[in-house]
Order: C-alpha cells, then sequence, then structure tokens
C-alpha cells in the first residue's frame, strides 16, 4: 500500500484472543490501539500506551515463534532470559524480531533497551516475508 510520499506502507493489525481481550483493555491495550506499521525506512509498534520505533535496517531478523504461555505471553513482558520486548495479544504465534542495536519502549524514559521485540501480529508470515526478502541475494528470488 502507498502512503504519503510515495512510500510503500505495511499496516499489521495484531491478533487478538478474545478470552483476554479484558485483561488487555483495562491496559488500554484494543484492537484500534495497536498496529505495526512498516515502511522502507521505519518499523513503528503501537501496542497501547506503549511504542517502539526503530529505523527498518535495525532490523536484524524475523523468525516465527510460539505457541506461547499466557503468562508470557499476554500483555508488555520484559524476559528475565535476554531482556526481549514482547507486545503479546494471543498466545498462537508471533513473530520475534532481532535488533542490530537494541530498541526502547518498555517505559516512558527510555532507559531500559531491548535486543528483541515479539509481536503477536495478525499475518506473521507476510511480516516475515516482508522483513527477510531484502537480504536474500539476487539469486536467491529467482529460485
Amino acid at each position: 500500500m502507498r502512503g504519503s510520499r510515495g512510500r510503500v506502507t505495511h499496516d499489521f493489525g495484531f491478533a487478538f484472543e478474545d478470552r483476554y481481550r479484558p485483561l488487555l483493555a483495562a491496559l488500554g491495550i484494543r484492537p484500534s490501539t495497536c498496529r505495526l506499521t512498516l515502511t522502507d525506512e521505519l518499523l513503528r509498534v503501537r501496542f497501547g500506551p506503549w511504542l517502539v520505533l526503530s529505523p527498518r535496517h535495525n532490523v536484524a531478523g524475523a523468525a516465527l515463534s510460539g505457541p506461547y504461555s499466557p503468562l508470557k505471553a499476554i500483555g508488555v513482558r520484559i524476559s528475565l532470559a535476554d531482556g526481549g520486548l514482547t507486545f503479546g495479544s494471543s498466545t498462537t504465534q508471533g513473530v520475534c524480531l532481532r535488533f542490530h542495536r537494541s530498541v526502547s519502549g518498555s517505559e516512558p524514559l527510555g532507559l531500559l533497551r531491548h535486543p528483541a521485540l515479539t509481536v503477536t501480529v495478525e499475518d506473521p508470515a507476510r511480516l516475515i516475508g516482508l522483513l527477510t526478502q531484502e537480504s536474500r541475494t539476487p539469486s536467491d528470488q529467482l529460485s
């Protein structure tokens, strides 16, 4: 989809499981307040009041992940193992985005930095495809 100034913009909603909607809504996390937007230059992830912004070239990789335990995936979570951030609205599956340079987004001052962000978007395969297509060589794209 073409955005402003002729840029290509890809928008992804978040997949919400009905059983977690009331809890998430109490935190300001609803389908209308959650969106991942990807342009040629920028990755923007809004999850209720939380926001992660990163230059697109800072994305080092993207991989399908899940299923998840609700305790580890629903809401905003920080992994004790690696400091990765999760914006989760579903336990089924999501995408783990790894960054060259850690990003902020879990608290308003930007003091905590995260090497990865897991998002439970509606079309994880499409997001992975968009983020990994540019890393393929021309010969990979022919096959």
